[in-house]
């Protein structure tokens, strides 16, 4: 089993922002993403969304939701943490 390793500086499995505390509002932030989306036309002329795909091919950046602080070093923690 694979041990993560806890942002530098926390004391729990959370991860906090050094500039103001907020340890619940994050963001990301990509740069060059495609997005390609398949849709249906319905008999009324609407269209429905089939599915979506989505290819980052840039950077990205993680921020505090809060003060937007760059926490981008927390970003490999981050994503381990998604479930």
């Amino acid at each position: 089993m694979k041990k993560l390793q806890i942002p530098t500086g926390q004391t729990t499995g959370r991860l906090v922002c050094p500039e103001c505390s907020n340890d619940k509002d994050f963001f990301e932030i990509a740069d060059d993403v495609i997005v390609t989306s398949h849709y249906v036309q319905n008999d009324d002329g609407s269209f429905t969304p089939e599915e979506s795909d989505t290819e980052i091919l840039g950077e990205i950046r993680l921020y505090c939701g809060s003060c937007n602080a760059d926490v981008t070093h927390f970003h490999k923690y981050f994503l381990e943490m998604i479930f």
